[in-house]
């Protein structure tokens, strides 16, 4: 409510102030006020259409929609209320007469319609920015009906106080009164920035700065009259984000140092081109130091060089699996060299059992999806005929490296070999003394691994490979089929996937709180640089032309005098 009455009362008096003025000078010269009247009526009326169709629309939008309409109108009246404040303080001791003389061109034109045209384009430059920041208001409020009582109250006392001043009933230091105003309305418009940040982010425009600073709520407790002046009248909330914090603070500072800075401080004109290239340099140094220096303060991936441990579904330990790139560069040239360096890498998981052997599996991918609470690229990898079997060795071969689709799995099978693979005994219907082999295998497979990856770090995998084996021979009637206990299912602890997923959510906060100190802010920084220095550069050439027009109005007078 008192955000709300603060801007009524404030644009009412504007606006019934510059309608005093036009009246006054109409009225001097005896002409009827009732133009004026219609310009004056219009304006307001197309004033508050603005600010109800700004309402509907954004109440009719889906919530997303509606984040970022607020977003948009958040910043519009932020805008507004800060090209209000430097305004008023550039054109108050001119506003007078530069409306005298538009009054007087219209008169001088004889038109009705230009005095009416003149008076509304007046108001409506008022209206339309009160529409706006009363909607930005209404949307940051706790009480829609408290903020708009505030409003009426705001404008019916801006109207009342405009009609005394205009029949010189009461006088008002509109300089110690607009100063006030102004200090108070800055700080509802950085409690702007900081709702526009947030719903920024919740339309999904912004991302970046999100981490937790501070914590409001032992300070003004929700419901409180506290909390209601906190958030409902300056904008902050209980608990704002880093980037909210920094928006107040870079809006807040440097307009309460424009609106309070002393005028016997200020810089002369002849200097003020010096304090604008002052500030740019110093803004651009600190550009510079940010975007060099924060990138180095990113953490390292704590996970990217780690392994991830895998058990069996009774819960011994199976494997460590890790991810290896690889790129295939024999009988390559130079050149070729290169271009496969340049080309992404093929990936494989490398499993490494217990007695150290490693199998390579070779992965594909198959695009992204939500894994264990966020988002991760999904691999897969095929079992293929020959994958070595847990228990046999290929002949002749050691313990070591090999790649799934090797040929390790022998063709022929001893009764003691058969036992191995079934655990230790003979499969069910079979019997070492009245079958005892040799037996003639034939391997199939089934199932395939699923790899979840995220930032180069393996989140979650289960390998469902299964083995079956159909033997003939060795004193076997018929074929018999049977599934082969080698143990190569494993999976990833629950645990360890929930584990993992908290260090990555970890760092790429961290490394996404640095984007907002490496990027967004020197780029701020560096466009705030330009304008100062721009802004200098015109204030310089002014000044130029300034001192060479006075040089020659002061010399010509000496000519003349010479001459004659």
């Amino acid at each position: 409510m008192l955000a709300t009455f603060v801007i009524g009362l404030r644009e009412g008096l504007e606006a019934a102030l510059i309608v005093g003025m036009i009246a006054a000078f109409l009225r001097r010269n005896g002409v009827s006020l009732r133009p004026m009247w219609l310009g004056v009526g219009a304006a307001v009326l197309l004033s508050a259409l603005t600010g109800i169709v700004l309402e509907l629309v954004s109440a009719a939008l889906p919530q997303q929609q509606q984040e970022a309409m607020e977003t948009l109108i958040g910043a519009a009246a932020v805008l507004i209320v800060t090209y209000m404040i430097l305004w008023m303080s550039k054109n108050s001791r001119s506003m007078k007469s530069v409306l005298e003389t538009h009054a007087w061109s219209a008169l001088k034109g004889g038109s009705v319609t230009a005095l009416a045209l003149m008076a509304f384009l007046a108001v409506l430059r008022e209206g339309v920015e009160t529409a706006v920041f009363m909607v930005a208001a209404f949307q940051s409020s706790l009480s829609p009906l408290a903020a708009g009582l505030g409003a009426v109250l705001g404008l019916g006392i801006a109207c009342g106080i405009g009609f005394l001043l205009f029949r010189g009933a009461i006088k008002l230091n509109l300089a110690k009164f607009f100063k006030a105003t102004g200090i108070f309305l800055v700080f509802v418009a950085a409690g702007l920035v900081m709702k526009s940040l947030r719903t920024a982010h919740e339309a999904g425009w912004l991302n970046v700065g999100q981490g937790t600073t501070i914590d409001l709520t032992w300070l003004a407790p929700n419901g409180s009259a506290r909390a209601a002046i906190l958030t409902g009248v300056f904008g902050i909330p209980p608990d704002p984000r880093v980037v909210e914090l920094l928006g107040w603070a870079l809006y807040l500072i440097p307009m309460l140092a424009f609106i309070l800075w002393p005028r016997t401080w200020r810089p002369s004109p002849a200097a003020l081109p010096r304090v604008y290239f002052a500030t740019a340099g110093a803004m651009g140094i600190a550009a510079l130091t940010l975007a060099i220096a924060a990138p180095l303060a990113i953490p390292a991936n704590p996970l990217a060089t780690s392994t991830t441990a895998a058990i069996t579904s009774s819960g011994d330990p199976a494997a460590t699996l890790r991810v290896a790139q690889q790129r295939d560069a024999s009988g390559a040239t130079l050149g070729d060299l290169f271009a496969s360096w340049s080309a992404p890498a093929s990936l494989s998981l490398v499993e490494t059992s217990s007695n150290g052997t490693e199998i390579s599996h070779e992965l594909t991918g198959h695009g992204t999806e939500s894994h264990a609470g966020r988002t991760v690229s999904v691999f897969t990898s095929k079992s293929a005929p020959g994958q070595r079997t847990a228990g046999l060795r290929a002949p002749g071969g050691t313990a070591g490296q090999r790649t799934a689709g090797e040929s390790t799995e022998s063709a022929t099978l001893t009764a003691k070999e058969l036992a191995t693979l079934n655990g230790g005994r003979m499969p069910v219907g079979i019997s070492a003394s009245a079958n005892p082999g040799p037996f003639t295998a034939s391997w199939k497979h089934q199932g395939q691994i699923t790899l979840w990856m995220a930032q180069g770090v393996i989140v979650d995998a289960v390998n469902t490979q299964a083995s079956t084996l159909t033997l003939t021979g060795g004193g076997l009637g018929s074929p018999r089929t049977i599934a082969v206990h080698n143990g190569q299912g494993w999976h990833v602890p629950d645990a360890q996937v929930s584990s993992t997923v908290a260090a990555l959510n970890s760092y790429e906060s961290a490394a996404s709180e640095n984007v907002l100190w490496a990027r967004y802010l020197p780029a701020l920084l560096g466009i705030t640089a330009l304008f100062l220095a721009v802004a200098g550069l015109r204030k310089l050439r002014a000044a130029g032309t300034s001192t060479a027009r006075a040089t020659k109005s002061e010399t010509t007078p000496q000519r003349s005098a010479a001459a004659s």
